[in-house]
């Protein structure tokens, strides 16, 4: 499916069975929770009362370690509950090893992986 059709039918819940969704919001662990976890979330199919409750109470929480707490609870009935199941490790390719004259990791910054591609060396044999 093409990205666009793809995101609009995500967003308006269109997908049916089993969907290979992914986000990578940047942020700290409620924010890269917020489109998934609450069922409000822009990408949420259903949810948890409890766990929408307890994701409402992190998000005012001012105390850092209670804050953390909550976060970690979510995180434990989200995997108790299999609501979310990880299949595949997120990599991607990088030019490292013993034969890489020059990586070109981060010369975009903060980008962590090869790129340029075009700046990527090999060392002559």
């Amino acid at each position: 499916m093409e990205r666009a059709a793809y995101f609009s039918a995500l967003a308006t819940k269109k997908l049916k069975g089993i969907c290979v969704c992914t986000s990578a919001l940047y942020g700290n662990a409620a924010s890269r929770m917020s489109e998934v976890i609450p069922s409000d979330g822009a990408y949420a199919y259903g949810g948890y009362p409890d766990i929408d409750a307890l994701y409402k109470q992190q998000a005012v929480e001012l105390d850092r370690r209670k804050r953390e707490a909550t976060l970690h609870q979510i995180q434990k009935l989200i995997q108790e509950r299999v609501r979310l199941a990880p299949i595949y490790e997120y990599i991607w390719p990088s030019g490292i090893g013993p034969r890489v004259a020059e990586p070109a990791l981060l010369l975009i910054d903060p980008y962590p992986w090869s790129a340029p591609l075009e700046d990527v060396r090999l060392k002559a044999r």
